[in-house]
């Protein structure tokens, strides 16, 4: 108690201080619970804005995400719209006609001259590398066979993707005139009576006439590289390069399958000749030889096919051509057969030889043993 202060008087006046004290503390209270109201406030807004900012940045990367696969796939169908339009839908193409005045070797006396001088060539080189080089010498060629390879197997991919567009349109737009008495794939093996050599399939037909006379110059080839002149090699190419004008002059029948199967088989066997030309590893079997044979005899079950459909299905277009065809083909297969045989017999020696060659150098290491 102070001094000189009465007591009721002095406590009255410690309770009004401490009242006093009180109502201060709760003021600062409240302006603390306000401040921290206003920074709880403004942290909530700073945290609610910077969760808006994360979801539209994940929306515009998903936005840009799904831009960007769409315009890869619109891209896409843009490269394969031009693709199937230079392919079967150019006006080059769905307005061809073959005609003696309009196409490059149309002509039978261009057609006789050039396999005449093919042969001739062929059989001029073989005599001279005869007689200037001695025998078992080779002419060094390089990269040459397999960029001959590499072009064949480009443009045998290029025919047989354009055959197989231009076949899908051609089925497309003239179904309507054959559709009651035959289905598409009687189309492809058998032409209505009345066709005309125009139009999208006889472009590439006259594209792969064309590319049987770059085929030939693999002869040339084989006989710089092998100094053998082959007559089935010879044979063939010839025959190859008649049949396809044959095609085109005559509308034949079949030449849609055939020249698929061909172009097909092509692009493989001269893609594997690549392969091995490089340096890589090649087939445990003859790979060129069987697939020649699975096309001859895909060739002969087709021949077969459009003989039926001629005489039990109303006819087909270009029956004489496809007679001489079927002969020539009938050849070749039996030259490719005996050539098969003869492979397959010295295969088969010549694994008996070293079989045999084998059990002798055993019998004479287990006698030398014995005797020692």
């Amino acid at each position: 108690m102070v001094a000189g202060c009465p007591l009721s008087f002095c406590t009255t006046a410690d309770e009004k201080s401490k009242s006093i004290i009180n109502r201060l503390n709760a003021k600062k209270k409240k302006k603390e619970n306000k401040l921290n109201y206003n920074e709880r406030r403004e942290y909530d807004l700073l945290k609610g804005i910077e969760r808006e900012r994360v979801s539209i940045a994940a929306a515009e990367s998903s936005a840009m995400s799904t831009t960007a696969a769409g315009a890869a796939a619109s891209s896409f169908m843009a490269v394969i719209h031009t693709i199937k339009f230079y392919l079967s839908e150019h006006p080059a193409i769905v307005g061809f006609r073959w005609s003696n005045t309009q196409c490059w070797g149309s002509t039978w006396l261009f057609l006789f001259n050039s396999i005449a001088i093919y042969i001739l060539l062929s059989l001029f080189l073989h005599l001279l590398l005869s007689l200037l080089l001695p025998r078992g010498t080779t002419v060094p060629l390089g990269p040459l066979p397999a960029l001959h390879s590499l072009l064949m197997s480009l443009i045998s991919a290029t025919i047989f993707a354009g055959l197989l567009l231009s076949s899908v349109a051609e089925i497309r737009e003239t179904s309507w005139f054959w559709r009651r008495s035959k289905t598409p794939f009687q189309w492809l093996l058998c032409f209505p009576l009345g066709t005309r050599p125009s139009g999208r399939v006889f472009f590439w037909s006259y594209v792969f006439y064309l590319s049987r006379f770059l085929h030939m110059f693999r002869t040339t080839l084989s006989v710089l590289r092998r100094r053998k002149l082959a007559f089935f090699q010879v044979f063939n190419h010839s025959i190859s390069a008649f049949m396809s004008f044959l095609w085109l002059e005559f509308s034949q029948s079949f030449q849609v399958l055939a020249i698929l199967f061909t172009t097909l088989v092509d692009s493989l066997v001269y893609g594997y000749r690549v392969w091995t030309a490089i340096g890589l590893r090649s087939a445990c079997f003859p790979f060129v030889v069987n697939c020649k044979m699975v096309l001859l005899g895909c060739n002969l079950v087709c021949h077969v096919g459009v003989l039926l459909l001629h005489f039990f299905n109303g006819g087909c277009n270009g029956m004489g051509a496809w007679v001489f065809n079927s002969f020539l083909n009938g050849v070749v297969l039996l030259l490719f057969l005996n050539f098969y045989i003869r492979m397959y017999i010295q295969g088969k020696k010549k694994k008996s030889c070293a079989a045999a060659n084998n059990n002798n150098n055993e019998l004479s290491d287990t006698s030398k043993l014995k005797l020692n």
